[in-house]
């Protein structure tokens, strides 16, 4: 009974209250509340020390109030922000899990987090490898960028492969999952730092950096003479009309974000649409949770890409909870180089 009585002090962070337009460190808020190292008596409940916290494009639309659901709810202000993230077991009445185990899911912004639906828990099965790799190549981006290449884009060996916001914790997975397949990838990003990163780093066969180009069609039909096969969108606007003008017959466009318009409070039309018609073109939007089943298989494969050397990931850590407000922020100003996460505590 001992146990039950043990309090910490918990950091979390919160929204102070619902974002239009760009986000600022200051519409989120720092604050220190207590955390109770127990789970309440006859619960399967989970409490977690939060080890890493992911930042993610995402978690911008759960910033500002929708009158329609979208498929993840809005955070409330006041309360804390929640994201993926790796955690170890502090307490469980769940029989599945005990104290130490290490795990990733969807948890809280904060220090500690009691965990209401263990079932939402992933274990994590090789701790040989960095803990903070289960927020990106071995987590929901890892997994996201195989569904949504592997599921949604099905690639051939020898097709055109172009992907958008390619450094980034989806994008550069994207890119070396294409070349293991045989396909020929470009990728655009917003610096020369980042271009670099994808052709020597990532393996990539070009890339450019969409800042420096006049006219992203031309760009495109650089790069791409023969036209893209498939397109991996994580950008949307003034890409994917140029994207649309150079896309091969019967591509494919797996649709994954759309992060130059997350902080628009009006988006941008689409012009090229009738190409779509034109060249047969398959657009699909996906959503990861929906693959979580077949997360054990992926976590299997991706591993066996990383200890071969086929797959190598970067990242860019920060340290301290309290600075997740500028972490998540800087998302969106393309600050980031790789995955952007927040080392909370290091065990």
């Amino acid at each position: 009974m001992a146990a039950a009585a043990v309090e910490v002090s918990n950091k979390r962070v919160t929204l102070k209250g619902y974002v239009t337009g760009f986000p600022a460190e200051d519409d989120m808020e720092v604050v220190t509340a207590t955390a109770r190292l127990a789970v309440p008596p006859g619960s399967a409940a989970a409490v977690v020390k939060n080890l890493y916290l992911s930042c993610d494009p995402y978690m911008r639309g759960r910033m500002t109030k929708h009158d329609e659901a979208s498929y993840v709810p809005d955070f409330v202000p006041g309360e804390v922000l929640t994201t993926f993230g790796v955690s170890k077991v502090v307490e469980s009445g769940h029989p599945g899990y005990k104290p130490g185990d290490l795990v990733w899911a969807m948890t809280g912004c904060e220090e500690y987090t009691l965990i209401t639906n263990p079932e939402s828990l992933f274990r994590i099965s090789h701790p040989e490898f960095p803990l903070s790799y289960y927020t990106g190549v071995l987590g929901m981006p890892g997994l996201t960028a195989y569904v949504g290449f592997f599921d949604v884009a099905k690639p051939k060996k020898g097709e055109y492969v172009f992907v958008s916001a390619a450094s980034g914790a989806i994008g550069q997975l994207v890119g070396q999952l294409a070349k293991i397949t045989g396909c020929y990838v470009v990728g655009s990003a917003g610096s020369d730092e980042k271009v670099n990163l994808l052709k020597t780093k990532f393996g990539f066969d070009d890339a450019f950096n969409y800042k420096k180009e006049q006219d992203l069609n031309a760009a495109l039909k650089r790069c791409f003479p023969e036209g893209i096969d498939i397109y991996f969108e994580n950008v949307g606007g003034a890409m994917l009309d140029a994207v649309l003008l150079n896309m091969r017959l019967r591509g494919r466009v797996s649709m994954c974000g759309l992060i130059s318009q997350y902080n628009l409070e009006e988006p941008e039309g689409v012009r090229n649409l009738f190409c779509v018609v034109a060249k047969r073109i398959r657009m699909e939007g996906f959503i990861v949770m929906d693959y979580f089943g077949t997360y054990g298989k992926f976590e299997e494969e991706m591993a066996g890409y990383l200890k071969e050397g086929k797959i190598t990931y970067v990242e860019d850590v920060v340290e301290g909870i309290e600075n997740t407000p500028a972490a998540l922020i800087g998302l969106f100003h393309g600050r980031n180089v790789g995955k952007q996460l927040v080392a909370v505590a290091r065990e």
